[in-house]
């Protein structure tokens, strides 16, 4: 697992004695963003103004249950009916707008006549934690990387007590262009925490991220190097498509792989074709250094540290471009590990959500009125949606079985028959869609599983709750979730292409195999 998955974010005395450069590195590893920009740090999930704010709204509510319960109920069952219709209809013009070639993409035959003279510099980081088994995978992986030795500076990043993995990395006796980093135990034992220590001492011109157990394409670097020659400087990231080689292993895989490709070949290349706040991925993502830097880095304190770097990107003005090259990872095979994950995932969300609205006005000056409107529902409504999901299913099936009075009272016609209509056509449309994504696997085993996907949506909810609790009393907690319990170790040949027209909405194609 990754050092992202370490027990605790708890910090961690410091060693007894450290050289001044490895002080200056840990230094900025630990503190510098909430050093620079106290605002866009989530040290603290919750700033003053939004603990009074919570706190008033929920004595509010409180009172005004006792004393009006019958309209507070009202009032609340419209609020949630209009954010779920909004959240919801967001993903599916997000889906909508796709084309399939959305995302940069390149002929072996362009990459070809690339001038070597003119591509960049690359520092690869990965970090790993108690992974020794992965090493011997991971670096031929890398070495597969079809770029100029001379031109990478891969960084293996472990943690200093874990003795396991570094014996390992020592006894494959790693020649340039790898190289160990070992990480002092001080701060958050956060995988943003040990990428942002390695990255004063990088000299890549792009700096990207893998996990240990990634296999990029390995054309890969090159594409980078080609979609940042092709735009401007605005352009501060190349985000990679992530895929799953383990796809088709049970049920919950097949929902995972389904939901993974909507993300990246449709959700993020819409939110990138209309110049939204982009939460980026967790890996496979590019950066220009020196942005990268001058941002403060990673924020070691955020579980999900990739959302929060998109947010501050275009923030600050700048970009990023979403690219068709594939790198494949593991999928959760377990239903509790798949849990533990998502969960995290939502909690992260919500402290991006939080960070950045701490100066909503501010936010609104940055993005402008349609990334702030895309930002609140895309980032904060993720975690959201799935946390409302069960109740609109609980209350639907109430008013057609049991008819209570309570949906009786608080549903009054005008809201009942909008929140009925923004249900069914609101559902259906992202679900339909959602098996146009499944249909573009060509495999009647992956189809099947989205036609159950409604069983995935409950899995987000159990999540979904879990992390709105953990954000509240548990706010650092970093839960493990373990990697290499696949049966399947070899990724496919290549991936099915996305093609827009491999779909329910195009019935000519139906070559689906089993």
């Amino acid at each position: 697992m990754s050092v992202e998955e370490s027990e605790h974010c708890a910090e961690v005395a410091p060693p007894a004695a450290l050289t001044e450069r490895q002080t200056e590195a840990i230094g900025f590893a630990v503190d510098g963003l909430s050093d620079a920009h106290p605002r866009l740090s989530a040290r603290s999930s919750f700033s003053i103004v939004q603990r009074i704010l919570f706190s008033t709204i929920a004595a509010g509510l409180v009172a005004a249950f006792w004393f009006v319960p019958v309209l507070t109920g009202t009032v609340l069952m419209s609020l949630m009916i209009v954010l779920y219709t909004a959240v919801i209809g967001l993903r599916v013009d997000l889906m909508a707008r796709s084309s399939g070639h959305d995302r940069f993409s390149f002929t072996d035959d362009e990459l070809a006549q690339l001038d070597p003279a003119t591509l960049p510099r690359f520092t690869i980081l990965v970090p790993a934690y108690r992974e020794p088994e992965v090493l011997p995978h991971l670096v031929d992986n890398l070495a597969a990387l079809d770029y100029p030795a001379e031109l990478l500076e891969i960084k293996l990043l472990l943690e200093e007590d874990d003795a396991e993995t570094r014996a390992a990395a020592a006894a494959m006796n790693l020649t340039a262009p790898f190289e160990i980093v070992v990480v002092p135990p001080i701060g958050p034992r956060t995988k943003p925490k040990a990428l942002n220590y390695a990255l004063l001492d990088s000299t890549g011109d792009i700096v990207c991220i893998y996990d240990a157990e990634d296999r990029p394409e390995p054309l890969q670097l090159k594409k980078v190097a080609a979609t940042f020659q092709q735009l401007g400087p605005e352009v501060a990231c190349v985000q990679g498509e992530l895929a799953y080689f383990n796809a088709d292993e049970n049920l919950i895989t097949r929902w995972f792989a389904v939901e993974y490709r909507a993300w990246f070949t449709q959700f993020l290349p819409s939110l990138s074709k209309v110049d939204a706040p982009i939460p980026l991925g967790g890996t496979s993502n590019h950066f220009r250094r020196d942005l990268l830097v001058q941002l403060g880095a990673w924020d070691p304190y955020n579980v999900t540290e990739d959302a929060d770097l998109g947010i501050r990107l275009r923030r600050q003005g700048y970009r990023v471009a979403v690219l068709d090259s594939v790198t494949y990872e593991e999928a959760n095979t377990d239903f509790v590990n798949w849990i533990k994950q998502r969960s995290r995932w939502y909690k992260g969300y919500a402290q991006t959500y939080l960070v950045h609205m701490r100066h909503p006005i501010q936010l609104l000056r940055d993005v402008g009125f349609g990334g702030f409107v895309r930002f609140n529902l895309f980032v904060g409504g993720t975690p959201l949606l799935a946390a409302i999901n069960p109740i609109s299913w609980m209350l639907l099936v109430m008013w057609f079985t049991l008819e209570p009075q309570f949906i009786v009272d608080i549903m009054i016609p005008p809201v009942y028959y909008a929140g009925l209509a923004g249900w069914l056509i609101g559902n259906f449309a992202f679900f339909y869609l959602n098996l146009g994504v499944a249909y573009t696997f060509n495999k009647w085993s992956v189809f099947r599983a989205a036609l159950l996907l409604p069983l995935y949506w409950v899995m987000m909810a159990i999540a979904a709750v879990k992390a709105f609790y953990q954000l509240i009393f548990n706010p650092s907690y970093w839960e493990k979730t373990q990697h290499g319990l696949s049966s399947q170790s070899t990724p496919p040949t290549s991936v099915p292409a996305v093609l827009p027209a491999a779909s329910p909405t195009n019935p000519e194609r139906s070559d689906l195999s089993s």
